[in-house]
C-alpha cells in the first residue's frame, strides 16, 4: 500500500502538467510498479518547479487522490494519464534498443524568443541506461552554458550559411541536471524533460529525432516525428516602477501567467537575472518580452516593503505596466541602514562548476532590487583569482547614494578554512603579505585576522552555527560543541587575543550562533554580531534575508562597518526591528556601550520595536525543525494563531522579561523596568527574528563575569577546539598555534578564578 508516500510527492508529480494543455495524440500507458516510478517522477516535478514550469492545482488533486487510494496498479496508472497530456513526444525503446517517436498529446505551443518546457515520455522495454539524446535539424545548437550566461553558437565542425539560418530557427535542450541525471534509469516508464526555443513568431514546423547512442535510431525515419508549432509572436512589455513616494526605482518582480508558467524562464536566462530565482529585477522603464495574453507580477523590494500582486495583460501590441511599491516602515529615514555582509558573484548556486562568476554591474541589480543601503561582494575560493580584480577598496562605482557596493573578502577555500570562514570588510590589501596563491596563505586563523585588523579592516567570523552544533533550544547550554565545522570555531580563541569584531548570525540555526557569543560575552569579551545571507550559497532566494541595520547619521561604507564594529545596530530577518535600543540614557553603540554604575540600582530599558507577520499563520514553517531553513524567521515567533511576538529582555544570556507586541508593522515603544545588581550585559530579542547588540552596564568598576559555567564552557571548548584543528594546522606553524591556544586557556583560568560563585 502506498499510504506512506509523503502528500510533497503528490505535489511534486503535478508540476509538469502545468506545462501545456493537451492535444490529442498516442501516448500509452504502462502497467508499472508505482514505487519507482513515484521516486522517479518526484525528481521531475522538483526540477519542472525549480524551471519555473509547476503543474496546475486540478493535476495536483488527482495526483493526491490516486496515491491515498489503496489500489498501487491503478495509481501508477493514474500518475500517467496526468503526466501523459504534457508530454511533446512519446519514445518507446524496443527490446532491441531501437528507437521509435511518435508526436505526444501535449499542445505543440511556443512562444517567440522565449523558451517552453515540455514532458517526454519513455517507454524502455530494453532497461536502456543511456543518456537520452535528442535533436533537431530545425536547431541552431543547444545553448551552451559558460561563465557568463547562455549563448547561441553552432558546433565547431558547422558551417552555416545563410540558407541554414533562416531554416534553423529552434534550440532545444533536455533537462538532466539535479535532482535530475543524464542517464535514464532503466525503468519500464520514466519521464524527461525538454526545453525549446524559437527564434521566429507564426507556424513553424521541426522534425524532433530521439536515441539512446550510435545504431539505436529505428529503420524507416520511425526515430524521429514531425512537430508542427503555433509560435505566439512576443511584444515588448514597458515597466513604470515607482517608490511609495512616486520616485522611479529598481525591484523585484515575479512574473507568470494562468497555468503557472514563470517568465522570463528560469533555467535560460542570462545574467543580471540569475536562473536559480522566480524574480527578476528591473528598473523603471525597462522592458520584458511577453506574448499576448493575461500574466501577475508580484512586485517588492526587500522586507521593508509589502509584497503587491498586480495583474497585467499583454494585447497583440505589447503594452504596459504601472507598478508602484508599497512601504511599510522605512528604516533610513529612521536613520537606520540595513546591510548584508555576506554577498558572493562566484560560486554556489552562481554556476555548477565555479570558474568566473557574474560581474558588478549584475550583482547592483540584485542590491537595488532588494533595497539593500550596503552590501558587501565577497570574493573567495571559487572564481577568485578573477573576482579579485573587482576590489579596489572602494565604492564599486556602480553604486549609488542610497545603495553602496564594496568588493572585499572571505577566507573561505583558503587553507585555515577548516578553522571557521572568516568575513573581512574595509580592507585597504586582499593579498596576505609573501602570498603568490590561495595555498600560500596561514593553516589557521589567527595571523589572517590579526593582519586584517593591522589594515583597519573590520573582521569576523561567517556562519558561524556550523560546527556548533548543541541538542536542545536552552541558551546558553554547557553542552560543548563538536567544534568540527566552518562557522565561528577558532573564535573561542581569536576573541581572548581581541582578534575579533563580530560573528555571524541570521544564516544558521539561532541557537548554534548565539550559544557561544552568549558564554564568550558572559566572561567579559565585547564581540558583537552582524546579520548575513551568505548568498548564494546558504540562501540563494536574493540577498539581504539576513541584515544588520546601522544607525548612522550618514549613510558611508567606512561608517556602516564602523557601526559592526561598534555595535551600533541589531541584526534581523528584515520582518521585525529593535530600534533606538538603550538603557537609560546609554544608546547601543555609543561611548562603547557602556553604562557605569556606582552601585546596584534600578534602570529603564527601552526600544522602539515594529513587527510585521501576515494575519494567518504559515504552518509550512511552523511546523520546521529549529535545524531547518529558514532559521530566522518571524512566523517562528507567533504565540499561538494570533499575531503577537514576544519582546525579550535578556541579562547575561538569560531571558528575564517578557512583553507582547501586535505585528502588525506598527512601531511601539516598549519599556522595561531592570534592577542591576552586578556587572552585566543587556539586550533585547524576538527570537527567532532579531536581536539587538549588547549595552554592559558595570556596577562599581567591576568587570563582568557573570557566569562560572561560561567561563568552564569557553576552557573546555579550547581543548576541544585544538584536538579538532591541530592536525589541520601546518607543521611549521603548529608551535604558534599552539602558545596561542595556551593563551586563550590561561585568559579563561583567570576569569574563571574571577567569577562569582553563585554566578553559574
Amino acid at each position: 500500500m502506498m499510504h506512506h508516500l509523503p502528500v510533497s510527492l503528490a505535489l511534486v508529480v503535478i508540476a509538469a502538467a502545468s506545462i501545456l494543455h493537451a492535444r490529442t495524440g498516442a501516448v500509452h500507458t504502462v502497467p508499472v510498479e508505482l514505487q519507482p516510478l513515484a521516486a522517479q517522477v518526484t525528481r521531475v516535478i522538483d526540477a519542472l518547479d525549480y524551471l519555473g514550469a509547476p503543474l496546475p492545482e486540478t493535476d495536483r488533486t488527482a495526483i493526491n487522490a490516486a496515491l491515498a487510494g489503496n489500489d498501487e496498479r491503478a495509481a501508477a496508472a493514474r500518475l500517467q494519464e496526468v503526466l501523459d497530456p504534457h508530454c511533446l513526444l512519446d519514445v518507446h525503446i524496443n527490446p532491441e534498443s531501437r528507437v521509435h517517436v511518435a508526436p505526444g498529446r501535449a499542445r505543440a505551443e511556443l512562444v517567440e524568443q522565449g523558451w517552453r518546457t515540455f514532458l517526454i515520455k519513455i517507454r524502455n522495454d530494453a532497461g536502456v541506461t543511456a543518456p537520452l539524446r535528442v535533436s533537431s535539424p530545425q536547431a541552431l545548437r543547444v545553448f551552451a552554458r559558460g561563465p557568463r550566461g547562455f549563448s547561441i553558437s553552432p558546433t565547431p565542425e558547422q558551417t552555416i550559411s545563410a540558407r541554414d539560418v533562416a531554416d534553423r530557427w529552434l534550440d532545444l535542450q533536455t533537462y538532466d541536471k539535479p535532482p535530475l541525471v543524464a542517464a535514464l534509469s532503466g525503468l519500464a516508464v520514466e519521464y524527461r524533460i525538454l526545453q525549446l526555443y524559437s527564434r521566429d513568431a507564426g507556424q513553424r514546423e521541426a522534425s524532433i529525432a530521439v536515441d539512446v547512442g550510435q545504431g539505436t535510431q529505428d529503420i524507416g525515419f520511425r526515430n524521429d516525428a514531425p512537430v508542427l508549432f503555433r509560435v505566439a509572436r512576443s511584444n515588448d512589455v514597458r515597466l513604470r516602477i515607482t517608490d511609495e513616494r512616486g520616485r522611479p526605482t529598481t525591484a523585484s518582480l515575479v512574473i507568470r501567467d494562468t497555468l503557472g508558467r514563470v517568465y522570463p524562464t528560469p533555467g535560460k536566462r542570462l545574467a543580471p537575472d540569475f536562473d536559480f530565482h522566480p524574480q527578476v529585477y528591473r528598473a523603471d522603464g525597462d522592458v520584458i518580452r511577453l506574448a499576448p495574453g493575461k500574466y501577475t507580477i508580484d512586485v517588492s523590494r526587500g522586507p521593508e516593503y509589502v509584497s503587491k500582486r498586480v495583474p497585467l495583460e499583454v494585447s497583440p501590441a505589447g503594452g504596459s505596466a504601472s507598478l508602484q511599491l508599497e512601504r511599510w516602515i522605512d528604516l533610513p529615514a529612521r536613520g537606520w541602514y540595513s546591510g548584508d555582509h555576506h554577498v558572493h558573484s562566484a560560486g554556489c548556486l552562481h554556476y555548477e562548476t565555479p570558474t568566473q562568476g557574474v560581474e558588478p554591474k549584475d550583482m547592483i541589480r540584485h542590491i537595488l532590487g532588494e533595497g539593500l543601503s550596503v552590501a558587501s561582494v565577497l570574493t573567495w575560493g571559487p572564481g577568485y583569482y578573477y573576482q579579485k580584480q573587482f576590489f579596489e577598496a572602494r565604492d564599486h562605482k556602480l553604486s549609488t547614494p542610497d545603495n553602496l557596493m564594496r568588493y572585499d573578502l572571505e577566507i573561505s577555500g583558503f587553507p585555515s578554512s577548516h578553522a571557521g570562514h572568516l568575513v573581512l570588510l574595509r580592507l585597504k590589501d586582499q593579498d596576505y603579505p609573501g602570498t603568490k596563491k590561495l595555498e600560500d596563505w596561514p593553516t589557521w586563523d589567527l595571523p589572517v585576522l590579526k593582519w586584517a585588523k593591522a589594515q583597519g579592516a573590520v573582521v569576523g567570523f561567517a556562519h558561524s552555527g556550523w560546527g556548533l552544533q548543541v541538542k536542545g533550544d536552552a541558551l546558553p547550554t554547557t553542552e560543548i560543541p563538536p567544534f568540527d565545522g566552518i562557522g565561528a570555531n577558532e573564535y573561542v580563541v581569536d576573541v581572548a587575543h581581541d582578534a575579533v569584531d563580530f560573528i555571524s548570525t541570521i544564516d544558521t540555526p539561532p541557537v548554534w550562533e548565539l550559544n557561544i557569543w552568549y558564554h564568550t560575552l558572559n566572561v567579559g569579551f565585547r564581540t558583537r554580531i552582524s546579520g548575513e545571507t551568505d548568498f548564494p550559497c546558504i540562501y540563494g532566494d536574493r540577498v539581504g534575508l539576513g541584515r544588520s541595520y546601522v544607525k548612522l547619521d550618514r549613510l558611508t561604507y567606512e561608517g556602516w562597518t564602523e557601526g559592526i564594529r561598534n555595535g551600533r545596530a541589531y541584526v534581523t530577518d528584515g520582518k521585525s526591528h529593535l530600534l533606538d535600543f538603550r538603557v537609560d540614557d546609554r544608546h547601543v553603540g555609543m561611548a562603547g556601550s557602556e553604562l557605569r554604575l556606582a552601585k546596584s540600582q534600578a534602570v529603564t530599558v527601552r526600544a522602539l520595536v515594529a513587527a510585521r507577520l501576515d494575519e494567518r499563520p504559515d504552518a509550512a514553517i511552523r511546523s520546521k525543525r529549529g535545524d531547518e531553513k529558514p532559521y530566522w524567521e518571524l512566523e517562528r515567533a507567533r504565540i499561538g494563531d494570533s499575531r503577537q511576538v514576544p519582546v525579550e529582555l535578556i541579562v547575561n544570556g538569560k531571558a528575564v522579561a517578557r512583553q507582547q507586541i501586535v505585528a502588525d508593522g506598527v512601531a511601539r515603544e516598549v519599556t522595561f523596568p531592570l534592577t542591576i545588581d552586578r556587572s552585566s550585559w543587556v539586550a533585547l530579542r524576538i527570537l527567532p527574528s532579531s536581536h539587538t547588540n549588547p549595552i554592559f552596564v558595570l556596577v562599581g568598576d567591576r568587570p563582568i563575569r557573570a557566569s562560572r559555567d561560561s567561563a568552564e564552557w569557553c576552557l573546555k571548548s579550547v581543548d576541544r577546539l585544538w584536538s579538532q584543528k591541530a592536525p589541520q594546522i601546518a607543521a611549521r606553524e603548529r608551535d604558534a598555534a599552539a602558545a596561542a591556544y595556551d593563551h586563550a586557556r590561561q585568559i579563561y583560568k583567570t576569569r574563571l578564578a574571577e567569577s562569582e560563585a553563585g554566578a553559574k
